[in-house]
């Protein structure tokens, strides 16, 4: 009887481990590194975003000589070796100093879109115009020769420049988030209103599921929350995860910070910018409303 009931137990936790089984990712995979479903395993550390360009980074040059011309370069006196670039900031990075480098190349009107730290594939590229325009080796990494020169060339940014509201204008709320505590999440404007009692207390963009992996629509509730996860079907990280509809969640997103529109979750509610969903993240309570509607 005791062997059975161990039987019985054993299969009681291996179900609620599938139940809890989480299915976001982006559509088109990025490089996610190691992955693990535990809450407290440590996040991935490859870059987020597989850039779509092959940028040499600096100092890359000397490894891809020639034996032939290395030996030569020993050989003669007066040949010195060229001297390693330190880079700053390149693809992949995330930081408040890569927030700066958006705001200030916003400024100079070569990105369109409000920083989100994630330096992506339209960074790389206004970076590489910056370069151009100025004489610079164009590889679109930030060493200290472009930081210098693009200071240089634009003011400080101020909060606003930094974190602004939103890129995207909210539209007017559903009369369903007008009382309590309310993630209020508009397909329609692709935004998401943190909402206490009819205010708007902040905004962020979001992005949602494809057409074959939609995110669904109505009134939920926050069952749980993870700081650290791990999508446990396409091992993809979810950082700042709150879970409102079975494995569907509102999480930050690097591939949505690095492609913006141009890609999908699989059913999730993407943020891509960090800083204010782990202000949101904070706040948000287990059993505060989610209202996702057009």
């Amino acid at each position: 009887m005791q062997r059975q009931r161990l039987i019985i137990r054993t299969i009681g936790v291996a179900t609620a481990v599938a139940l809890a089984a989480t299915a976001c990712g982006p559509q088109k995979s990025e490089s996610a590194g190691s992955a693990s479903s535990a809450p407290s395993s440590p996040m991935a550390g490859a870059t987020p975003e597989a850039s779509p360009t092959t940028d040499a980074k600096p100092g890359d040059a000397s490894p891809s000589a020639s034996p032939s011309a290395s030996a030569s370069a020993s050989a003669s006196p007066s040949a010195s070796p060229s001297p390693t670039v330190k880079q700053i900031m390149a693809n992949g990075d995330d930081s408040d100093q890569v927030r700066e480098l958006q705001a200030r190349l916003k400024q100079l009107k070569l990105m369109s879109v409000a920083p989100t730290g994630f330096y992506g594939t339209k960074t790389t590229a206004a970076v590489k115009s910056f370069q151009s325009k100025h004489g610079l080796n164009a590889t679109g990494s930030v060493d200290e020769t472009t930081w210098k020169k693009i200071q240089s060339s634009t003011k400080k940014p101020t909060a606003d420049e930094l974190r602004p509201p939103t890129v995207n204008e909210a539209d007017a709320p559903d009369p369903r988030c007008m009382e309590g505590r309310v993630m209020c999440i508009s397909k329609e404007s692709r935004t998401l209103a943190w909402m206490i009692d009819g205010k708007v207390v902040s905004t962020m963009d979001v992005r949602f599921g494809s057409e074959n992996t939609p995110t669904r629509e109505g009134v939920f509730n926050v069952g749980w929350k993870a700081k650290e996860w791990t999508s446990t079907i396409y091992h993809t990280p979810m950082p700042y995860a709150m879970f409102f509809s079975g494995g569907q969640a509102v999480h930050y997103s690097a591939d949505f910070a690095a492609r913006g529109y141009a890609g999908a979750s699989h059913g999730c509610v993407n943020v891509r910018d960090k800083g204010k969903l782990s202000a949101l993240f904070d706040q948000v309570q287990v059993g505060d409303k989610v209202v996702v509607y057009w």
